[in-house]
């Protein structure tokens, strides 16, 4: 059995499946997938709670499956947060440095200068901090300034702000469900670890998770990320739109959508009939493929133009090289790539999780970025702790839970 200290969870709370993977770390650095747990999730709309009880017995569910396949029992987790309630801004720290080389202290130094600076009110609490570049001494386009020689250090940063009481009540329905929050990360910086490489990072490409209830963006440009937005649209409207379309209950919707849905009217070939369930006693109905593509193509380019306009708003129009990358469930409709390319004007592809080892088979699918992406942040923030010589005893553990913490003080 794996031991504890080896294990690391990440938990996906979807506005409509919530999933826990666990990881075993390797001696090499690596991650295995040894277990895999999802529910169906029965408490949050857009990416926000509004059921705590709900909530917790969803998590319960899964995080249950997930240590019966593992064999192991799963005491912290890495969770994620969305939502439209989620925004950013990008601010500028500046130290004089101590030394005639930077150090890391000076680039700490120089990031919470810029923390600091960002104009945060009182209902709002920072959840990332990302350095975006470097400058010493003026100098412009520094990624990594340890040991350069100057005397002032800038720094240009993305800071990454939610609502208070929507990262609580994450929080508490972990806590209920009988687990610690060891971080709480932004889901589409999450997927990006899982699916985007670093040449596309280099070139300009920008992410596009399309979930149950939101739709997550991050745009990446020579290496660093430069934007985030989380929109409230999501698969669910899709949904929604077929059973009105259609006359059926939202549950044959979703089947509908998954089984025979498709994102262009121009991509249905044949005259495929589909036997829909009617709601009530009414006897089942026939529609054609075009039919269900007809009620889908126009929610689908609002969702995909709503991203174009993001993308204008944030000024990356035309500066992206490699493209769009969509991932996230809803990405799985057929067309969807196709669909994004029209509407964005740009290449594009659908990623899937990459990185982890193990039963690959299960994650390897658009709708576990997530969660194999806070695995990876998880991965990365434990090599962060080693090298500040924080992982041990108690000061590891006081670390690693410290989040609950922070995040459950109000004002």
């Amino acid at each position: 059995m794996p031991k504890r200290d080896q294990i690391l969870v990440g938990l996906d709370i979807g506005t409509t499946k919530i999933c826990a993977i666990v990881a075993e770390m390797t001696d090499a650095g690596g991650l295995n997938i040894i277990g895999v747990g999802m529910s169906p999730s029965r408490g949050l709309r857009k990416g926000v709670v509004v059921d705590i009880e709900s909530t917790v017995e969803s998590i319960k569910k899964a995080v249950e499956e997930a240590e019966l396949m593992a064999a192991v029992q799963i005491n912290s987790v890495y969770t994620g947060i969305a939502g439209s309630h989620i925004s950013a801004e990008n601010c500028k720290g500046v130290v004089a440095l101590k030394r005639a080389e930077v150090t890391r202290e000076d680039i700490h130094r120089a990031i919470e200068s810029a923390r600091t600076l960002a104009v945060i009110p009182q209902e709002r609490r920072i959840l990332h901090v990302l350095p975006r570049e470097f400058m010493v001494d003026g100098q412009e386009g520094v990624r990594e300034p340890l040991g350069l020689s100057g005397n002032r250090l800038e720094v240009n940063v993305h800071v990454i702000t939610g609502a208070v009481t929507s990262a609580q009540n994450i929080v508490k329905s972990v806590n209920r469900a009988g687990l610690d929050v060891v971080d709480i990360i932004l889901q589409p910086l999450a997927s990006s670890e899982a699916v985007l490489s670093q040449e596309e990072r280099e070139l300009g490409v920008m992410m596009v998770d399309l979930g149950g209830g939101t739709t997550d963006l991050a745009i990446f440009l020579d290496g660093s990320i430069r934007h985030s937005a989380v929109l409230p649209i999501g698969g669910q409207n899709l949904t929604k739109d077929l059973a009105i379309g259609l006359m059926t209950s939202q549950t044959e919707a979703e089947r509908i959508k998954t089984q025979h849905g498709i994102a262009r009217t121009e991509l249905v070939s044949g005259h495929q009939v589909v036997q829909v369930s009617s709601v009530g006693d009414r006897p089942p109905r026939t529609f054609s493929r075009r039919d269900i593509a007809e009620i889908l193509e126009p929610r689908v380019d609002e969702m995909f133009e709503l991203v174009r306009r993001e993308m204008t708003r944030a000024g990356y129009e035309g500066m992206l090289g490699a493209g769009v990358v969509i991932t996230g469930g809803t990405s799985l409709l057929e067309g969807m790539p196709d669909a994004a390319e029209r509407v964005l004007n740009l290449p594009a592809r659908r990623g899937v999780p990459l990185g982890v080892g193990g039963l690959r088979d299960i994650v390897g699918h658009p709708s576990h970025s997530t969660g194999v992406g806070l695995l990876l942040h998880g991965r990365r923030h434990v090599d962060e702790l080693e090298t500040a010589g924080l992982r041990n005893g108690g000061t590891w553990a006081k670390k690693m839970f410290s989040w609950t913490k922070r995040v459950l003080e109000v004002f």
